[in-house]
C-alpha cells in the first residue's frame, strides 16, 4: 500500500472517537493530525490546510458548524471538505449544507469503514490526480 501525500483533519471532543479514526486513516496512509475543540481545530487547518476535515457537530470551543462556517470564509480554507459527524437528533439544515463546505453528514454511532469510504470518495479526485501528476 502507498502512502497517500494527504493530511486529514479530525476533531471531536471524546478521545476514544479520535483514537478509532486516526487509527483506520493512518493505516489507510494518510497523514492525520487531531483537535479536540474547534477553536484548535480552525488554527490547525489554517495552519495545515488538510485536505479534507472530519469534524464532530456538537463540542467546546465552537460547533462543527461555526468551524466549517469560519473555513468557508477563509479564502486559504474555503474549498476544504468536511465530513460532519453528528448525534442522532441534531439536524443541519440545508441552507447550512450549501453555505459551507459540508459533503457528508453522518449519524452517531458511525461505521469507521464507511467513514473511511466516504473519505476515499470525496478525495477520489483528488488521488486521481495526483497519481496522474506521480506518472507524468
Amino acid at each position: 500500500m502507498t502512502a497517500h501525500p494527504f493530511t486529514i483533519l479530525i476533531v471531536d471532543d471524546e478521545p476514544h472517537v479520535i483514537y478509532v479514526v486516526k487509527f483506520k486513516l493512518d493505516n489507510a496512509g494518510y497523514n492525520v493530525i487531531t483537535a479536540d475543540n474547534g477553536k484548535l481545530a480552525y488554527i490547525l487547518a489554517c495552519e495545515h490546510l488538510p485536505v479534507l476535515i472530519v469534524t464532530d457537530f456538537q463540542m467546546p470551543g465552537g460547533s462543527g458548524l461555526e468551524l466549517a462556517t469560519r473555513l468557508k470564509a477563509n479564502p486559504e480554507t474555503t474549498d476544504i471538505p468536511i465530513i460532519m459527524v453528528t448525534a442522532r437528533g441534531h439536524r443541519i439544515a440545508p441552507t447550512e449544507l450549501t453555505t459551507t463546505n459540508i459533503k457528508q453528514v453522518m449519524a452517531k454511532p458511525f461505521s469507521p469503514r464507511e467513514l473511511i469510504g466516504h473519505i476515499h470518495e470525496l478525495l477520489q479526485g483528488k488521488i486521481s490526480d495526483e497519481s496522474r501528476a506521480d506518472a507524468a
